[in-house]
């Protein structure tokens, strides 16, 4: 990749880190169950850029988005950076290199659904250890909270997220790849 190209594709991974800044500002829905777990769109540019770039380009835009998330626009500091980066990370590394052996539309439907479960799967071991710190709850309280609380939120905001990806991701992509 000569040094074009490089500029191109940073310049185009800034675009979509811009691009998921804003939706986090925009569109943000509690979880009613727990109002300390939020949805939010976020997700959506970084899976495209997973997809587009491949997946340390979306462990690039995931940490890149994190941080700006939870330093810049007053999120839940480091707590927050680390569960959105190892959430939104584990998803990105499993979907991208899914989907970068074979670029089809049931390859895709195959790494989002398979990074939907590595995310969820993932969020339950990292709530265990992280979210009795972060609530100052006993552990048995998150344990509680797994089938109710973590596992729905975690499933609904990947699935969504998934979901909007699969359907945006051809049409973005041709502009991506120009």
């Amino acid at each position: 990749m000569n040094r074009s190209e490089r500029t191109t594709k940073i310049t185009k991974m800034a675009m979509l880190a811009a691009i998921s800044v804003v939706l986090v500002l925009l569109i943000r829905i509690p979880f009613p169950p727990a109002p300390f777990l939020v949805y939010d769109p976020a997700d959506i540019p970084i899976f495209i850029g997973a997809f587009a770039f491949g997946p340390l380009a979306g462990l690039v835009l995931t940490f890149v988005v994190s941080f700006i998330q939870a330093f810049v626009l007053g999120g839940d500091g480091l707590i927050g950076f680390f569960m959105h980066f190892v959430a939104t990370g584990a998803f990105v590394l499993l979907a991208g290199t899914i989907y970068k052996r074979n670029r089809t539309r049931k390859n895709a439907v195959v790494a989002l659904i398979c990074g939907t479960i590595l995310m969820t799967v993932s969020m339950i071991f990292w709530n265990l250890l992280i979210t009795p710190i972060y609530l100052g709850v006993p552990r048995e309280a998150v344990i509680a909270m797994l089938g109710t609380i973590i596992v729905p939120f975690n499933l609904l905001k990947a699935g969504i997220n998934s979901i909007v990806t699969l359907l945006t991701y051809k049409s973005i992509a041709r502009f991506l790849h120009k």
